[in-house]
């Protein structure tokens, strides 16, 4: 089990951690040890799913993958909604359009998230069509940045 460090207020876990929107998704990260990993300096863009996304998986589906036996399953999931380097709304829209209307990143997990253009709203869909949308763009932090969305998009199983 990884050893409680001091998490610095301002990187992307620090912001997660001290949002009220995010409080399960900062559950989630403890639970799956990787407080650490988004600690590093990065940077980091997070896709962070707020309470109301949990909330729609069902409480059974979340308080499963809180259990230490589901921390392979949950880290996947986390580090799906984590991109390596600092994009910003505006920088996702500029992919966009360079795309042609759409751009896929590679996440952290190792798939990729397809983000289009909804109605002027950055969308972000997994393999499967399952789609979030960015709700509150830009929380600058430290090592990064956050993006709250307000859906979970789940990696392809491999």
């Amino acid at each position: 089990m990884a050893t409680a460090v001091a998490v610095d207020p301002t990187s992307v876990i620090g912001n997660v951690l001290a949002t009220p929107e995010l409080s399960t998704l900062a559950q989630a990260m403890r639970a799956a040890e990787l407080v650490d990993d988004l600690s590093q300096p990065g940077p980091f863009t997070v896709f962070a799913p707020n309470n109301d996304a949990f909330a729609r998986l069902g409480a059974a589906t979340v308080q499963q993958l809180m259990q230490p036996n589901a921390k392979e399953q949950l880290s996947g999931l986390i580090n799906y909604l984590v991109i390596p380097g600092k994009m910003t709304q505006a920088d996702v829209m500029a992919a966009i359009e360079a795309g042609g209307g759409k751009a896929e990143v590679k996440t952290v997990q190792g798939s990729v998230l397809t983000a289009t253009l909804d109605a002027g709203i950055v969308k972000l869909t997994d393999s499967q069509g399952n789609a979030t949308y960015i709700t509150k763009a830009d929380v600058q932090a430290s090592n990064g940045v956050v993006h709250v969305v307000n859906g979970i998009v789940v990696p392809a199983q491999g």
